[in-house]
């Protein structure tokens, strides 16, 4: 008997020892983001990828680089990026090629994402994730690119950056909202811009707070569509405790609708620390106007309003012309109240 029980205890002590070295195989916690990449100086090569939908014609591609160069950086054209198949950039295999390529390249600091459009969650199986998370860069890009985001922050473990695509106009106000994360690795508070309209009350870029309060948590998040597509892939990151942003373009109410109730069927929503709704540009649909149909402060009410967190809408990203830049995984302050987050660290080393 008591020989037994020395096994026992000798198979549970072995158990308990390996246990560290088991939570590291395949890489980080989903959901922790323990990484850092670092910060963007100038005269650095970044590199450009199209991993969805194509550009038009080379030209777009030409004035991405100018605007790169008017960066003080320096671009660097992925191999396949004037590839053309159907809507996308390229067949998959080739577009998840130079995803890759970029992240072993040791000249390339960092990496922007030229457009959105659909296709990035195709190439998400043929990523080589052992060079991805041996080489942390700053990816940038939103809307399509909210798959690269959520798959690096699951199987990686790093920081990266919602925030204009390469081929974004790249205004003054996306550029003074971009530089100090990337760059200076600031820890600004994001509140939207004044309206500047002729107004005794300013409407434009106002916030809605939908449950009062502050909470801390690490962002993540992008636009709803994509991020729902992701749900029961082994894509997405864990959610616990995290502040949820949100944004999306061209979906009416009941879609909208449609993909919160999914979130909150997969659990998503209920162990979250806050929500944050960023723009939903030209999301109506045939309800809009009609008595009885919901509007989309409606549908955010009837999902987040009861989860007993602080949550507030109208924050200052999505599908606009300029835009927060957001860095995923990082610890933030939301205050739901006044509409607005602050950035408790750094994005970059």
């Amino acid at each position: 008997m008591n020989t037994n029980r020395r096994e026992i205890l000798a198979g549970l002590a072995a158990i308990l020892s390996a246990a560290p070295t088991l939570a590291m195989q395949g890489g980080p916690r989903p959901g922790s983001i323990h990484r850092k990449p670092a910060r963007l100086r100038a005269g650095d090569t970044v590199g450009l990828i199209e991993p969805a939908s194509a550009s038009d014609e080379p030209f777009q591609i030409e004035l991405v680089e100018e605007a790169i160069v008017a960066m003080g950086l320096k671009p660097k054209r992925a191999a396949h990026i004037l590839d053309r198949y159907g809507y996308l950039a390229g067949r998959d295999k080739d577009r998840a090629a130079d995803v890759n390529a970029m992240f072993a390249d040791k000249d390339v600091k960092a990496i922007f994402a030229v457009r959105g459009g659909w296709g990035s969650a195709r190439l998400l199986p043929f990523l080589d994730w052992d060079v991805i998370r041996a080489n942390p860069k700053l990816l940038t890009g939103f809307s399509d690119i909210t798959a690269l985001h959520m798959a690096i922050a699951a199987k990686a473990g790093f920081t990266t950056l919602h925030g204009p695509n390469a081929g974004s106009a790249w205004g003054k106000a996306s550029w003074d909202a971009f530089y100090p994360i990337a760059f200076d690795a600031a820890t600004p508070i994001l509140a939207n811009p004044e309206g500047g309209e002729d107004r005794l009350v300013q409407r434009r870029w106002r916030t809605q707070t939908i449950t009062s309060g502050k909470a801390k948590g690490r962002l993540l998040g992008g636009n709803l569509t994509v991020l729902t597509a992701l749900v029961g892939s082994g894509y997405l990151p864990d959610f616990n405790g995290a502040i949820l942003f949100l944004e999306d373009v061209e979906e009416a109410e009941y879609r909208i609708d449609r993909m919160l109730t999914q979130l909150g069927l997969a659990g998503i929503l209920k162990n979250l620390a806050a929500v944050v709704f960023g723009q939903c540009t030209s999301c109506t649909g045939s309800s809009s106007g009609v008595y009885g149909g919901f509007t989309l402060n409606d549908v955010l009410r009837q999902h987040l309003g009861g989860l007993g967190i602080p949550v507030y809408s109208g924050a200052w990203f999505g599908h606009i012309t300029d835009q927060f830049t957001l860095a995923q995984g990082v610890m933030t302050e939301i205050d739901a109240d006044a509409g607005t987050l602050r950035m408790l660290e750094p994005a970059v080393s």
